[in-house]
C-alpha cells in the first residue's frame, strides 16, 4: 500500500484528494489530508460580506463533507516536513510517513509582518477581508462609516485573488453612492505595483475605471508602517497617506512549517517547476494551489487548472511514465464593479488578458475586459459552482490550457 499525504483541505487539496480517489486503486493506495480544522470557507465570498451581498453562513461548510470515501481527514496543526525521511511531524506527536506528498496549504495574511498594523483598532479602524474573521468586522466599520477618506491598501504582491482590492473599491463607489455617502467620501486606491494592475492592458483599463469613478491612484507605495493613532501609512520614500477608514491587505506568506521544514523561500512558498508543480528539490514533492511561487496569480482558476494538469501527470508518474502534461498559467478572473457589472480578466504566463469573447467566439456569453450583466452573473454563479462541481472534483466545461478562441489580439 503507497501513501499520499495532501496538506492542506483548501481549494487545491480538497480537489486533488478528490480527483486522485477516483483514478487510484483503493487497495493499493491510501490518501490522507491533513487539516487544522474542520472549516472549510468560499473565500471569494469574503469580499461580498462587507457589502452584505454574502452572508457569512454562505460561505462556510465543513471540510469532511467534500472528501469522497476512501480519504482520510487528520485535523491537526503540522509542524513540520522531512523530505529526507519522507516523513510528516505533527503538533500532536504524530508522524505520517509518505511516498508522494502534496502540499496545498495555501498563502495567508500577516499583518504582524507591518510595524503599526495589528494592534488594539485592528479590525477598528483597520479593515481586511482576507479571513473570514476580517470580513465580518469590516462589514461593522462600513456600517458605521459617514464620509471622509477610504483608503484600499495593497502591502506587497503576490497576494491571493490580486483583483480582489480593485473589486473592493469598486463596489464600495457604487455602495457609498446608495448611502447618500459617494458626495462625502475620497477614495483611494493605493498599490505597490506602478500602475493599477500587473498585466499592461488590464493595468491601462482598470486604471481607467478608477478615473472614471473618481478613485485617486497611487504607485509605487512600500510601506513601511501604520501609525494608527494618526490614521496615517507612511512609505520607505516618507510619502505619507491620511485615512478615516483604512482597508489592507497585509503581506501575504505561506505556511510556516514550509520554512521549518526548508522547503520554501522567502514567503514561504515552495519552489516548483511552474509546468508540472514538482518541487525543484524533491521529485515526491508537489505544491499546488497558493503554496507554490508560480509565476501567475493566486486565483482560484489557477488551483482549478493546475490541479487538472497534475492529476494527469500523477497517474502517469505513479505507473512509472514521463509526465507529458503541461501547465500553462492559465488564469480567470471576475472583477466586480459595481452597479451589477464585472469584467473578466483570461490570460496565462506568455499571453496577457485580451478583449474579445468567453468561453465561445462571437456569442461569449462573457465579454473580456469589459463590464457586462452577464459577467456579473457568472461570478456570482461561481459560488454554486464551486461546492457542486469543482471541490467534489467533477468535470469542468472548460479546458485547463487557455483557448484564444474569441479573443482579439491588441492592435
Amino acid at each position: 500500500m503507497r501513501t499520499l499525504v495532501i496538506l492542506g483541505g483548501g481549494t487545491a487539496g480538497t480537489m486533488t484528494a478528490n480527483k486522485l480517489r477516483s483514478r487510484l486503486a483503493d487497495d493499493e493506495w491510501q490518501i490522507v489530508v491533513v487539516d487544522k480544522d474542520d472549516v472549510h470557507d468560499y473565500q471569494p465570498g469574503y469580499l461580498f460580506i462587507p457589502f452584505g451581498i454574502n452572508t457569512p453562513q454562505q460561505i462556510r461548510r465543513s471540510t469532511h463533507v467534500f472528501l469522497k470515501d476512501g480519504i482520510e481527514l487528520l485535523m491537526c496543526e503540522i509542524r513540520r516536513v522531512d523530505p529526507q525521511a519522507r516523513v510528516v511531524h505533527l503538533a500532536n506527536g504524530r508522524e505520517l510517513s509518505y511516498d508522494y506528498l502534496v502540499i496545498a496549504t495555501g498563502t495567508t495574511p500577516r499583518p504582524d509582518q507591518t510595524p503599526g498594523m495589528l494592534g488594539d483598532e485592528w479590525h477598528k479602524t483597520v479593515g481586511e477581508f482576507y479571513t473570514f474573521e476580517g470580513a465580518i468586522a469590516l462589514k461593522a466599520q462600513l456600517d458605521r462609516f459617514t464620509g471622509g477618506r477610504l483608503v484600499m491598501h495593497i502591502t506587497e504582491m503576490p497576494i491571493k485573488c490580486p483583483v480582489a482590492p480593485m473589486e473592493f473599491v469598486f463596489l464600495a463607489e457604487d455602495w457609498l453612492r446608495r448611502r447618500g455617502l459617494r458626495e462625502k467620501t475620497e477614495l483611494v486606491y493605493v498599490t505597490p505595483l506602478d500602475g493599477a494592475f500587473t498585466k499592461p492592458v488590464a493595468s491601462r483599463e482598470l486604471g481607467d475605471m478608477l478615473a472614471r469613478r473618481g478613485i485617486t491612484l497611487e504607485t509605487d507605495f512600500m510601506i513601511e508602517s501604520v501609525d494608527q493613532d494618526a490614521k496615517i501609512i507612511r512609505s520607505y520614500d516618507e510619502r505619507e497617506i491620511a485615512y478615516d477608514q483604512l482597508v489592507t491587505v497585509p503581506l501575504n506568506m505561506g505556511a510556516d512549517f514550509v520554512a521549518e521544514s526548508g522547503l520554501g523561500d522567502e514567503l514561504n512558498y515552495v519552489p516548483i517547476d511552474k509546468h508540472t508543480m514538482q518541487s525543484t528539490t524533491y521529485d515526491t514533492i508537489f505544491a499546488l494551489g497558493d503554496a507554490g511561487n508560480l509565476p501567475t496569480s493566486k486565483a482560484g482558476s489557477v488551483a482549478h487548472f493546475s490541479v487538472h494538469v497534475f492529476v494527469e501527470n500523477f497517474v502517469e508518474l505513479v505507473a512509472g511514465r514521463a509526465m507529458l502534461h503541461s501547465f500553462d498559467g492559465h488564469a480567470n478572473c471576475f472583477v466586480e464593479t459595481g452597479s451589477r457589472r464585472a469584467l473578466l480578466l483570461d490570460f496565462n504566463y506568455d499571453t496577457q488578458p485580451l478583449t474579445g469573447t468567453f468561453p465561445m467566439p462571437k456569442v461569449g456569453p462573457m465579454s473580456l475586459l469589459k463590464e457586462s450583466y452577464a459577467n456579473h452573473l457568472g461570478k456570482l454563479a461561481f459560488r454554486h459552482i464551486y461546492w457542486n462541481v469543482l471541490l467534489p472534483g467533477r468535470p469542468m466545461p472548460l479546458p485547463s490550457a487557455m483557448s484564444m478562441a474569441g479573443k482579439r489580439p491588441e492592435g
